[in-house]
């Protein structure tokens, strides 16, 4: 007789296991399928993500300065001067060799018929150099190049950032849908998970003591991560194998979670990086056709030296501009930019502008984002001392105060009055506004790197003059991660 009872209480144990094993199957299946499906998403979208990525790595290959370059090389071709170095065929053939590339690996319609344009273009072009080659007579040579090839190198750079507009909306297109579909697969893994908890719940009821009490903090886990608890914590311990292999793969699902919220924080960085990067691209120098005409114009008079001059501090402003492809430079290295600037427009505005520069060495190690204090120089020129209609002053200094550095911007120019003053001043905090664009970007790169406590300040007097002060930290580059 109890015999037969002990094999009645073991056949009952094995019928509990049982049921406890299908609950389990039924727990980690969906679980796996999901993963899967997740990795399987994850690696298509990671193809797709750096197919474009190459591209456009590849496409910003490109020369920035093409259009310049190939230009006023053809330019001294044609007028065969001392500078000539020949037909600029090796730019366009890099040009060539990078559309060609880029044929090969783009898939996107829009992208595609942009770089076949620049690949066909590139074709033209040479046949054009060419055409001026063997042409003999100077006036027509001179009307080739205008009508010619001033218009198809301004096609080839106009179709190549066609090409990189339309491949750089394409990546924000995937990762936008990429962020979109895991958002929703994590919703489905938590509404899983509780479905899942629910019978749980409903069949631990028909077990032991031992088994219940874990299930029990198993789910006040649960609710933890359902309140945004996303800490991993030692598993709960269980005398039951399989519920202990059960907290374990939560803690290591709510691991993974963590890990895949920080990746698209980290996405989320870099896309608020990519805008400040497309900010600071719109603050382009916008007087280089003018600047080119003044050294045309000073070639023609036989002002050779101030050509050289004006053209070295020309290079030196690109150079500082594109700064190796860094956004953080050092003080130094904006002080030689600015300095390029005034010095160009010192040379074309010769009766109505004096600057001065004053910022102590010790401040020159320490960093800032580029192109920050060019807007504001710009700014002091045209809209302070241009308006005066006399010759005008500009003094850029730096100081340390309270551990920040400020740099001041001033002008003795036309000023502002009080009103004017307060809606430039509104204009620095309202988005999409165009009043004030430079003075704006500026502060609004300020804020997204440094917070809330810097940017811009002015001061202004009409008929007295205007003063910027721009407040940044003291960052050495190994602090700022450059």
């Amino acid at each position: 007789m109890k015999a037969k009872s002990w094999r009645k209480v073991k056949n009952e144990k094995i019928t509990m296991q049982s049921k406890l094993w299908k609950m389990i199957l039924l727990v980690s299946s969906p679980l796996m399928i999901v993963i899967i499906v997740i990795a399987s998403i994850g690696i298509v979208y990671a193809l797709q993500y750096n197919a474009i990525l190459n591209n456009v790595t590849m496409a910003s290959e490109f020369n920035q300065n093409f259009k310049d370059d190939v230009d006023l090389k053809m330019y001294y071709y044609v007028i065969d001067s001392q500078y000539s170095e020949g037909l600029p065929v090796r730019e366009v053939q890099s040009a060539e060799m990078i559309a060609r590339k880029l044929t090969e690996t783009t898939t996107k319609k829009e992208s595609l018929r942009a770089i076949n344009s620049v690949l066909n273009l590139c074709h033209n072009l040479q046949d054009k150099m060419n055409e001026i080659a063997e042409t003999e007579e100077y006036n027509l040579r001179e009307e080739q190049l205008e009508n010619n090839i001033y218009i198809l190198t301004d096609l080839i750079q106009e179709y190549m950032y066609t090409y990189l507009y339309y491949e750089a909306a394409h990546l924000d297109a995937l990762q936008t849908t990429m962020i979109r579909n895991m958002i929703v697969l994590m919703a489905v893994i938590v509404v899983l998970s509780i479905v899942l908890l629910c019978f749980l719940l409903r069949k631990s009821r028909k077990l032991s003591k031992r088994i219940i009490e874990p299930i029990d903090k198993i789910c006040e886990r649960l609710e933890a991560i359902g309140k945004g608890d996303l800490l991993v914590y030692k598993p709960i311990q269980a005398d039951v194998e399989e519920v202990q292999l059960l907290t374990d793969g939560i803690e290591t699902m709510v691991g993974q979670l963590k890990r895949l919220i920080d990746k698209t924080t980290e996405q989320e960085k870099q896309r608020r990086r990519t805008e400040l990067a497309l900010l600071q691209a719109q603050i382009n120098p916008h007087f280089l056709y003018n600047t080119l005409d003044t050294i045309i114009w000073l070639i023609e008079s036989g002002e050779i030296a101030e050509a050289v001059t004006m053209v070295s501090n020309l290079s030196n402003f690109f150079r500082f501009s594109l700064s190796r492809g860094k956004n953080v430079i050092t003080l130094a290295e904006e002080e030689q930019h600015i300095r390029s600037y005034l010095e160009i427009q010192k040379m074309r505005y010769r009766d109505l502008m004096e600057y001065k520069i004053d910022i102590p060495d010790q401040l020159k190690f320490f960093t800032l984002p580029k192109l920050t204090l060019q807007p504001l120089v710009e700014n002091a020129l045209y809209h302070g001392i241009k308006n005066r209609r006399r010759k005008g002053y500009i003094r850029v200094t730096g100081r340390e105060q309270d551990g920040c550095i400020i740099l001041e911007v001033e002008d003795d120019g036309a000023g502002m009055t009080r009103e004017r003053l307060e809606e430039v001043r509104a204009s620095l905090e309202e988005e999409g506004s165009i009043e004030g664009f430079g003075l704006r970007a500026v502060h609004r790169r300020l804020r997204i790197l440094f917070g809330n406590g810097y940017g811009l300040t002015l001061e202004s007097t009409p008929d007295i003059g205007t003063r910027v002060i721009l407040t940044i930290p003291k960052q050495t580059a190994e602090e700022s991660g450059t």
